[in-house]
This record gives structure tokens, C-alpha cells and sequence, in this order.
């Protein structure tokens, strides 16, 4: 069936960390190891409560404070070097700007309550008809749940798209789990994907990627 919506990650994906110095000059002044100060942030309890929305962003880097030795005043100049080489990929975005509007296009992202903010702060919100945040439905990649969640909102969209269209035109059919695709950096989340019926694309280069998403639609 032709594809007629389009989903993608954000992290490793719209947004990659390009640049190893600025994370690998904190953990040495923290007097870590560079995967180490990863796996605290990104892979710690805290972190993990964090991005099912049971604690929020602001409190899991309260708790990194204190298990750090660092005052809670440094919180968010940390914050700051951690993520001081992460790059956006202003291409991938343009690109989906092209493909939205004549896809529905969506975001499914394991990530924290800031996120939404984050999006609009650096205006791509507009990419995207839906935008999935692991924090905000409760539930993460690769479950399934999480998919489906997405594919509910995007058709939610779309019917609210319907709604306003003048009397007496067609309506949109329902959109289908194999009429979707997702891209995403981590092939256990691909797997997740496709288990509800999805396509799924493998993020490992950018240019790579937009000629498989080219030649699927």
C-alpha cells in the first residue's frame, strides 16, 4: 500500500550529537569517564522515571545534582555543557517540511516533559502534524504501545483536518499501520515499529536515509 504518513526519532536522528568535546570536557571535570556521565544521564533510574512522565526533567536533573556532589544552583549550566554538541540537521528538517502536507508526518520520541517546549523553542513544530512524546502517553520504544499511540493521533489529525473541509467532500480513510513508516537511530525500535505493521528505516546516514525515503514513496 502506498505510504501516506511519515514518523521520525529525534535523537541520533533530527538531532545528533556531533561534537564529543564539550560532554567529554564536563566529565572530566566531574572526574568521570565520558559513558559513564551518558549512562547516568540518559540511563539511570531517574532518567528512566523521566521519560514515562513520573518525574519530570527539572526533577530528574535535581536528583543528577546530588548524586554528582553538585550544587542544585549548577543544574542547568550542567545541563547545558552536556548538551553543548548536539547539533540540529536543518537538511532532514526542510525535508520534512517538504513531505508535510502531502504526507501526515509525526515525531515519536523517547524523551522528557520539556521536549514539546524545546520543539517550538527552536521552531520545526510545524514539521509535524503529531508529535509523540514518550513523558507525555507513558510509555516508551520499542513497545508497541507507543506506536500505536502515534498512529492513533496522526489519524486524530486527520480527521480533525476532515471535519473542516467544506460539506459535502470526501473523507479521509482511515490510515493504515502499513501505510506508515518510522525512522529512527536504534534497530531494536525499528523492530518495535514493524511489529504493529509499520515500515521502518534505519537511521545511520542522513543522505542514506533520504534516498530510502525517497525511493518508498
Amino acid at each position: 500500500m502506498p505510504i501516506r504518513a511519515i514518523f521520525f526519532d529525534l535523537g541520533g536522528v533530527i538531532l545528533r550529537t556531533e561534537y564529543q568535546t564539550p560532554r567529554q570536557y564536563l566529565a572530566e571535570r566531574l572526574n568521570m569517564e565520558y559513558d559513564d556521565l551518558v549512562r547516568l544521564v540518559f540511563e539511570s533510574e531517574t532518567s528512566r522515571k523521566a521519560s514515562i512522565g513520573t518525574l519530570t526533567a527539572d526533577e530528574h536533573w535535581a536528583a543528577l545534582m546530588v548524586r554528582l556532589g553538585r550544587p542544585a544552583s549548577e543544574a542547568q549550566k550542567l545541563r547545558d555543557e552536556f548538551f553543548g554538541g548536539d547539533v540540529l540537521d536543518y537538511e532532514l528538517i526542510q525535508l520534512i517540511r517538504a513531505l508535510h502536507g502531502k504526507y501526515r508526518t509525526g515525531l515519536i520520541s523517547n524523551a522528557w516533559d520539556d521536549l514539546r517546549q524545546y520543539i517550538a523553542r527552536q521552531k520545526f513544530d510545524d514539521c509535524f502534524d503529531c508529535i509523540t512524546i514518550s513523558a507525555e502517553v507513558g510509555v516508551v520504544k520499542p513497545e508497541v504501545r507507543i506506536y500505536q499511540v502515534a498512529l492513533e493521533q496522526v489519524q486524530a489529525c486527520a480527521e480533525r483536518d476532515g471535519a473542516s473541509q467544506p460539506k459535502g467532500a470526501l473523507k479521509s480513510r482511515s490510515i493504515q499501520a502499513n501505510e506508515a513508516v518510522f525512522v529512527d537511530d536504534f534497530q531494536v525500535n525499528i523492530e518495535g515499529c514493524e511489529k504493529v505493521g509499520m515500515q521502518g528505516i534505519l537511521f545511520e546516514d542522513p543522505d542514506e536515509v533520504k534516498q530510502k525515503l525517497k525511493a518508498l514513496l
